[in-house]
């Protein structure tokens, strides 16, 4: 540990904001394909670099050439109590710089806020993490449980290289973790002046990345031809992309509506939660999706020559399916998708729940009513998926608490994958303030 003085060092509120800077200027973009993938190691060896400038020893592991993870430990006061793991992962998805105010990989600051890829998915997060450790080590301060911090590569193409290679490969660097924080909860959602909900991420919904296929006679493109892959294929998309599977209100998704229905005083109908979910503004997108399971056709492949009738067509489907329904979902999805289309598993990761309780929510709720007197911690269901799938393999309970205010006007989950992605510098030091007195209590 640096013999200097906490004064001689910048304070952790300043320091998130250049290391998050630092981060954001690494291309990690995963493209899903190891060999155009870029940026990973070059991130893990950053982050390694600024552990160890403050005595923290960190354990690299690499999955594949640059598919680069790291893992440190740092020691608590009670060593009897189950490890914390906060984990957040270092790779983003690409980005079109034409497409930006900025270039995507600047790392810009203005207008309030600091722009770039990543910015809120998730190097802010990590920076957060880094800032808070790095104050701790230059100020004597020891949290009251062992903490482990995992910085993952590949989260954005399912975490086979990341995440779920250091679970399958590495268990040991994650020894006696029982509790986990990561992404993405602990935003705000502005009711009004007085009022802000927090969201706490207790369950997000299962991850099937689905291949269709469609096969039939090859022949000429001048020819009459009703045996056509591609028209077959093509309606079954149709089909897919347009159906609404049934609601279904998990325990999470009703405890939210409920709260949040009280908070903004609107009525919640239990057989029809989407009226009252349109009245959310902004993170109405992020909460709809997460009273059904989901299907969205994302990619096509078919044929090889303008006048040639393939034998086979191809579309790629992103699904979502709800704690439980897993099963029942793909049964409901065949049927949309016909008997004669071919359905392969690309990607299958389960649905996580767990309740909204115990110490740790407790901190958390502390942590940010400190902050913010005006905070009300609700949880609720992300409609993505996170480390975390990867992390509950090991029996560790998993919540997604990155906290950050924002400001009421922000549409965040617009910013997710989005283009001009950006964090308010001022929540991003508030997310700093809020993990600090969250860790120290946890």
């Amino acid at each position: 540990m640096s013999s200097q003085s906490a004064s001689a060092h910048p304070s952790a509120t300043d320091d998130v904001v250049e290391l998050c800077r630092d981060l954001l200027r690494i291309d990690t973009s995963n493209t899903g394909d190891t060999e155009t993938s870029a940026g990973e190691r070059v991130a893990a060896e950053y982050v390694a670099e600024k552990l160890a400038e403050v005595g923290v020893e960190a354990h690299v592991r690499e999955s594949a050439p640059g598919r680069t993870n790291l893992v440190a430990r740092i020691p608590g006061t009670d060593p009897s109590r189950g490890a914390l793991l906060v984990h957040g992962h270092l790779d983003v998805v690409p980005a079109d710089a034409s497409e930006w105010s900025v270039h995507p990989f600047s790392g810009e600051i203005s207008d309030g806020y600091l722009w770039g890829r990543g910015a809120i998915d998730m190097k802010d997060f990590d920076a957060m993490v880094l800032a808070v450790v790095r104050n701790w080590q230059r100020t004597g301060v020891r949290p009251p449980r062992d903490l482990v911090l995992a910085f993952t590569a590949d989260e954005e193409a399912g975490g086979e290289y990341g995440a779920h290679f250091l679970v399958d490969r590495h268990p040991d660097l994650l020894d006696g973790c029982t509790e986990a924080i990561g992404e993405v909860g602990g935003f705000s959602y502005s009711v009004n002046s007085d009022l802000r909900l927090y969201l706490i991420e207790t369950a997000e919904k299962g991850l099937e990345w689905l291949r269709l296929h469609a096969r039939g006679r090859p022949g000429h493109g001048s020819m009459v031809h009703d045996d056509n892959a591609v028209t077959a294929l093509a309606e079954a998309v149709a089909r897919v992309g347009r159906h609404r599977f049934p609601i279904v209100l998990t325990p999470t998704v009703q405890a939210f509506l409920e709260e949040v229905s009280e908070a903004i005083g609107i009525e919640l109908d239990p057989t029809d939660p989407e009226l009252a979910i349109a009245k959310l503004g902004p993170i109405a997108n992020l909460i709809g999706a997460t009273v059904r399971n989901t299907a969205n056709p994302t990619r096509l492949a078919a044929g090889y020559k303008d006048n040639v009738i393939p034998s086979r067509a191809s579309a790629t489907i992103d699904c979502r399916s709800l704690p439980g329904q897993a099963e029942i979902f793909l049964e409901q999805l065949r049927e949309v998708v016909g008997p004669d289309i071919e359905i392969e598993h690309i990607q299958r990761q389960p649905a996580l729940e767990t309740s909204f309780d115990g110490d740790l929510v407790n901190a958390m709720g502390a942590a940010l009513r400190a902050e913010d007197p005006g905070a009300r911690p609700v949880p609720y269901m992300l409609s993505g998926g996170t480390d975390a799938k990867a992390f509950a393999k090991l029996g560790i309970r998993c919540f997604g608490f990155a906290p950050l205010r924002l400001p009421a006007d922000l549409n965040f989950s617009a910013l997710f994958h989005g283009i001009d992605e950006r964090v308010p510098v001022d929540g991003l030091q508030f997310g700093v303030r809020v993990l600090d007195r969250f860790l120290r209590q946890s």
